[in-house]
Protein backbone atom coordinates (compact mmCIF):
# COMPACT_ATOMS: atom_id res chain seq x y z
CA UNK A 1 0.00 0.00 0.00
CA UNK A 2 1.30 3.23 -0.52
CA UNK A 3 0.68 7.27 -0.47
CA UNK A 4 -1.40 9.07 -2.73
CA UNK A 5 -1.10 12.81 -1.99
CA UNK A 6 -4.03 14.61 -3.68
CA UNK A 7 -5.49 18.35 -3.58
CA UNK A 8 -7.20 19.53 -0.67
CA UNK A 9 -10.29 20.58 -2.30
CA UNK A 10 -10.07 16.43 -3.86
CA UNK A 11 -9.83 15.43 -0.22
CA UNK A 12 -13.04 17.33 0.47
CA UNK A 13 -14.90 16.15 -2.44
CA UNK A 14 -14.34 12.67 -1.61
CA UNK A 15 -15.37 13.51 2.22
CA UNK A 16 -18.94 14.69 0.43
CA UNK A 17 -19.38 11.97 -1.35
CA UNK A 18 -17.99 9.30 0.50
CA UNK A 19 -20.62 10.79 3.42
CA UNK A 20 -23.54 10.56 1.36
CA UNK A 21 -23.05 7.30 -0.64
CA UNK A 22 -21.88 5.86 2.99
CA UNK A 23 -18.19 5.36 2.23
CA UNK A 24 -14.93 5.97 3.47
CA UNK A 25 -12.70 8.82 2.41
CA UNK A 26 -10.78 5.72 0.76
CA UNK A 27 -13.29 3.37 -0.35
CA UNK A 28 -14.70 6.68 -2.06
CA UNK A 29 -10.99 7.29 -3.87
CA UNK A 30 -10.92 3.63 -4.65
CA UNK A 31 -14.53 3.44 -5.75
CA UNK A 32 -13.83 6.47 -8.06
CA UNK A 33 -10.14 5.47 -9.27
CA UNK A 34 -11.85 1.55 -10.50
CA UNK A 35 -14.85 3.33 -12.41
CA UNK A 36 -12.20 5.47 -13.89
CA UNK A 37 -9.82 3.30 -14.81
CA UNK A 38 -12.46 0.64 -16.41
CA UNK A 39 -13.70 4.19 -17.97
CA UNK A 40 -10.43 4.55 -19.76
CA UNK A 41 -9.59 1.06 -20.62
CA UNK A 42 -13.32 1.06 -21.90
CA UNK A 43 -14.84 3.98 -23.34
CA UNK A 44 -17.81 2.19 -24.95
CA UNK A 45 -18.88 0.69 -22.09
CA UNK A 46 -21.53 3.48 -19.97
CA UNK A 47 -21.62 3.55 -16.15
CA UNK A 48 -24.44 1.19 -15.75
CA UNK A 49 -22.01 -1.31 -17.37
CA UNK A 50 -18.85 -0.11 -15.52
CA UNK A 51 -21.33 -0.77 -12.25
CA UNK A 52 -22.37 -4.28 -13.78
CA UNK A 53 -18.50 -5.15 -14.73
CA UNK A 54 -17.71 -4.43 -11.00
CA UNK A 55 -20.27 -6.11 -9.46
CA UNK A 56 -19.47 -9.49 -11.24
CA UNK A 57 -15.83 -8.85 -10.48
CA UNK A 58 -16.39 -8.42 -6.71
CA UNK A 59 -18.65 -11.77 -6.93
CA UNK A 60 -15.47 -13.53 -9.07
CA UNK A 61 -12.88 -12.68 -6.28
CA UNK A 62 -11.98 -9.24 -7.24
CA UNK A 63 -10.78 -6.67 -10.09
CA UNK A 64 -7.70 -7.76 -11.96
CA UNK A 65 -6.73 -5.11 -14.52
CA UNK A 66 -5.13 -7.69 -16.66
CA UNK A 67 -8.43 -9.51 -16.75
CA UNK A 68 -10.26 -5.97 -17.32
CA UNK A 69 -8.40 -5.16 -20.52
CA UNK A 70 -9.10 -9.00 -21.81
CA UNK A 71 -12.01 -8.69 -23.71
CA UNK A 72 -14.69 -11.78 -24.21
CA UNK A 73 -17.12 -11.47 -27.17
CA UNK A 74 -16.47 -8.22 -26.75
CA UNK A 75 -17.29 -7.12 -23.22
CA UNK A 76 -14.29 -7.07 -20.58
CA UNK A 77 -14.59 -10.18 -18.30
CA UNK A 78 -13.80 -10.31 -14.67
CA UNK A 79 -11.28 -13.09 -12.69
CA UNK A 80 -11.03 -14.60 -9.83
CA UNK A 81 -7.51 -13.68 -9.17
CA UNK A 82 -6.81 -10.27 -7.55
CA UNK A 83 -8.40 -8.76 -4.81
CA UNK A 84 -9.01 -4.83 -5.44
Amino acid sequence: MGIVKISDLMHENLRVAGNALSRSINAQAEHWMRVGMLTEMHPELDHREICQLLIRAELAGGLDIVAAVTPQTGKPRASSTGKH
